[in-house]
């Protein structure tokens, strides 16, 4: 199996050819563990963009890997981006996701060039969850939801274009209000953490609600404050 890239050097890579990444001080918080299971979080201020957060956690032997990177912009009209791979008894997931956080429109073409990725790489298997879920209004269809086994290349072709494409189009984006824009931001973040998810569930059976708080509000997507 080909060594991984960090997506989160990947972004900070691209990102950093134009912009300045400030980092933040998320504390204790940076480096939590429980049950053998073990999380480091980092997060960014990206210069005139928005926030920028990393997050990994390691199980045991190796038997579980896993990275979240989440990209708020918050003083252009681009949506938020989740990225998360996860390797685990030796089968690769990657899910690339993008969310309706806009105050105008996000254009056609944009989510085309994404879907486009996604498409490519319809052979391998849909890890998209059936059912209902409280976010399906506001993800984009350009999403990615892709599992296998040897096909870490694919994988992280895919995540390099997808990751690329995103900043490509983020750096042609409207400028737009930034409060209002943050608010935006707070509003799924906070909705996100409510409703709950796998993840969510997970930290806050680990850690507690109020650590778990933190981590999804405030460090992954960059919410403080009132």
């Amino acid at each position: 199996m080909a060594e991984h890239l960090s997506t989160d050097e990947f972004v900070r890579y691209v990102l950093g050819a134009d912009h300045t990444l400030s980092p933040l001080d998320v504390g204790t918080d940076g480096h939590l563990s429980k049950w053998g299971l073990s999380f480091e979080t980092s997060a960014w201020q990206i210069e005139d963009v928005g926030h920028l957060c990393s997050l990994t956690m390691h199980a045991p032997l190796g038997l579980m890997r896993m990275e979240t990177v989440v990209i708020a912009p918050t003083q252009f009209d681009m949506p938020v981006a989740n990225f998360d791979w996860v390797r685990a008894f030796g089968t690769e997931t990657q899910i690339m996701e993008v969310y309706d956080t806009q105050l105008t429109p996000w254009p056609e073409e944009c989510q085309e060039d994404l879907a486009l990725i996604s498409q490519r790489d319809a052979d391998l298997a849909n890890v998209r969850s059936e059912g209902a879920h409280w976010y399906d209004s506001i993800l984009y269809p350009c999403s990615y939801h892709r599992k296998g086994k040897g096909v870490s290349e694919r994988l992280e072709c895919a995540v390099h274009d997808f990751i690329v494409t995103y900043l490509d189009q983020l750096a042609g984006a409207p400028a737009c209000d930034i409060e209002t824009k943050q608010q935006k931001v707070r509003g799924f973040a906070e909705r996100l953490f409510a409703e709950g998810g796998p993840a969510v569930d997970m930290v806050v059976k680990l850690f507690g609600r109020d650590t778990a708080r933190r981590l999804v509000v405030e460090h992954m997507y960059g919410v403080r404050g009132a």
